[in-house]
């Protein structure tokens, strides 16, 4: 049986003190593997749904699987662990550390986190490997990897993001508007070298963005639902 890489059911959330839930999602669930694209205008709560599939916040309400495993039935440190080991991030802003060269960037999990550590190593016989696999998918040069991150260009950051998120093969990605710093060209290069490198690993993929012309390069899309509408998976 195909594991699922997302599962809610009757997911409730609003921020503290606030009497009105931000979004209501009766069902939501992914298979492991494949990818999701959700959109929604500005305000609608795409980041905040992030956010939970992050496990950095929690429903008020419904359960929140992801990778099977139940985020509410963690602590925090429990979630930051889980994420780490499990979950490969992609920021709107990239966060890499400006003073790291490309490849110190790109290896950071495997020194943090000993999982992503052993599974680079056991699928491409090192972490060495793994990043001149993800570098060359990525289409990020040989003259580049030694190369500051903050004398890259936006474009050569965002790939230099991804290879980082990819590196110990995270069952699943979470990606915050990723394409947004870039251009027409560059977007959609991108977003089909991110895929296709996500596919070789059997990564899944979620993405939150309001632009959607690129939702067609997804499995499956959700719109974020209105207060009382009941959108599905499509």
């Amino acid at each position: 049986m195909t594991m699922n890489a997302l599962e809610l059911r009757q997911i409730e959330f609003a921020w503290p003190n606030q009497t009105k839930p931000l979004f209501v999602i009766p069902e939501l669930s992914l298979q492991q593997g494949q990818t999701l694209f959700i959109g929604g205008p500005s305000g609608s709560g795409k980041s905040s749904l992030l956010s939970l599939i992050a496990g950095i916040q929690l429903p008020r309400k419904g359960s929140c699987q992801v990778l099977g495993t139940s985020l509410k039935q963690l602590s925090a440190s429990e979630r930051d662990r889980f994420r780490g080991e499990h979950l490969g991030l992609i920021f709107q802003q990239f966060n890499l550390l400006p003073f790291l060269t490309v490849e110190e960037n790109i290896e950071l999990p495997s020194k943090l986190f000993a999982s992503r550590l052993q599974k680079s190593t056991q699928l491409f016989g090192s972490v060495k490997r793994h990043i001149d696999t993800l570098c060359t998918e990525l289409h990020l040069q040989p003259s580049l990897r030694r190369r500051q991150a903050r004398l890259l260009s936006v474009g050569e950051q965002q790939r230099v993001a991804a290879a980082r998120a990819l590196l110990g093969c995270p069952a699943l990605i979470v990606a915050d508007e990723p394409t947004s710093a870039l251009d027409e060209d560059n977007k959609l290069d991108f977003l089909n070298l991110l895929l296709s490198t996500a596919s070789a690993q059997n990564t899944s993929v979620v993405t939150v963005s309001h632009d959607m012309r690129i939702a067609s390069k997804f499995d499956h899309v959700f719109h974020m639902p209105p207060m009382e509408s009941k959108h599905v998976l499509a």
